[in-house]
């Protein structure tokens, strides 16, 4: 960090700059950098933030051995995913982990969705996680679609659907349009009948239309539950026809299998989500997920091209990584 020139006289810049050289330079407490400059420790405190967000400070984290950006280099040239690795430590639990993979994911998303846009998201319980740690900011003409009915059962579903779409738009100053549709339909027959309605059909044109979608990946194996597998939405039945199917996975309740083909999975002619080939055509597959049991799910994923950008866990990437 360098003095100020000569011609560099605001007060605020010179006692941030004073204050930063103290702090992170010479390892002052706050309580004595307020004494020297006889403030407050609050004062100081926005001093630092000031010098943070003004430029005079460059904090930068260099991970020692193998660097998260080796990792995140190493992903993209044998999967062709840009990945972009949360450091979290393996002693960290599974709720933990997703919440800081979430958090991360809502930051990122501010890079990537803008005006103009239409945006996919599905539900469960990381894209929820996502929804909270989202920042704000101001699109216009953009609108986020939801990619997969929710009810089932015992729930309409539209509560907690509704709670995640609403928290993007707001995040964005977007639009939401809602999918009341179930998850899975009873007869397959009844999905056909019902994408054939007007009112069906202008949800699944936006999703046609998708800049951006943004989901996770279910796992019957994984410690956080995936909701799909919790909340009452498949039957005994199912997950036998699952079984037999050799499904591993889902995205937006389309299950495939661990070589990424899922056309002839029996419970997908009853689900809502989008077709695999259909969600292959978006230009930016945002695929968030976190811990190593959702390992083979990704993998699959991967396998089958739906995925160009992944927020995951440092442990699961250098898994991912592994022969």
């Amino acid at each position: 960090m360098s003095q100020p020139d000569a011609g560099f006289r605001d007060a605020k810049l010179v006692a941030a700059l004073t204050a930063a050289q103290l702090y992170y330079m010479q390892d002052k407490t706050m309580e004595v950098i307020a004494k020297e400059l006889k403030t407050s420790r609050s004062s100081v405190s926005r001093l630092l933030s000031f010098a943070r967000e003004s430029g005079l400070v460059d904090i930068r984290i260099n991970s020692p051995l193998e660097r998260l950006g080796m990792l995140e280099q190493h992903i993209k040239d044998r999967y062709h995913v840009v990945a972009h690795v949360v450091p979290i430590p393996e002693i960290v639990s599974e709720v933990e982990r997703l919440d800081r993979v979430a958090l991360t994911a809502g930051r990122l998303l501010s890079q990537f969705v803008d005006s103009n846009m239409i945006v996919g998201v599905a539900w469960g319980s990381t894209i929820s996680a996502v929804s909270r740690g989202l920042t704000q900011k101001e699109t216009h003409n953009t609108t986020f679609v939801q990619l997969n009915g929710a009810g089932n059962t015992q729930t309409s579903g539209v509560e907690y659907s509704s709670d995640i779409l609403q928290r993007f738009g707001s995040a964005f100053g977007a639009q939401v349009q809602q999918f009341p549709v179930p998850a899975f339909f009873d007869d397959p027959s009844t999905r056909e009948a019902m994408w054939r309605e007007r009112s069906t059909r202008r949800v699944l044109d936006l999703q046609s239309k998708m800049d951006i979608a943004v989901f996770s990946l279910g796992s019957p194996a994984a410690e956080v539950p995936s909701r799909v597998y919790v909340g009452g939405y498949l039957s005994r039945d199912d997950y036998r026809s699952l079984r037999e199917d050799h499904a591993i996975g889902d995205v937006a309740t389309v299950f495939f299998r661990a070589d990424g083909s899922w056309r002839d999975i029996r419970v997908n002619a009853r689900a809502t989500g989008p077709g695999l080939d259909r969600l292959r055509r978006v230009p930016r597959r945002v695929c968030v997920v976190s811990g190593v049991p959702k390992l083979v799910s990704l993998r699959a994923a991967i396998a089958a091209e739906l995925v160009t950008d992944v927020v995951l866990d440092e442990g699961l990437a250098r898994r991912l990584l592994d022969d």
